[in-house]
């Protein structure tokens, strides 16, 4: 299977390519998150709940 890998609108410019990237790993399942900056370097894998906390924190502590 081909994982889609999907970049922020938000992230840095092509020279600053600070981000990370998601990829849905298999039709309604877990959720890839990777490094964009070393992509090579494998990816976390997150449960749909487990990545509804993380976004949840994150907006929480901007």
């Amino acid at each position: 299977m081909t994982i889609h890998w999907r970049k922020s609108s938000y992230s840095g410019t092509a020279t600053d390519d600070v981000c990370v990237e998601l990829g849905r790993l298999a039709p309604g399942a877990d959720i890839g998150v990777r490094d964009s900056k070393a992509p090579k370097d494998g990816h976390l894998t997150l449960t749909s709940a487990q990545f509804i906390d993380l976004i949840a924190r994150i907006k929480q502590d901007a």
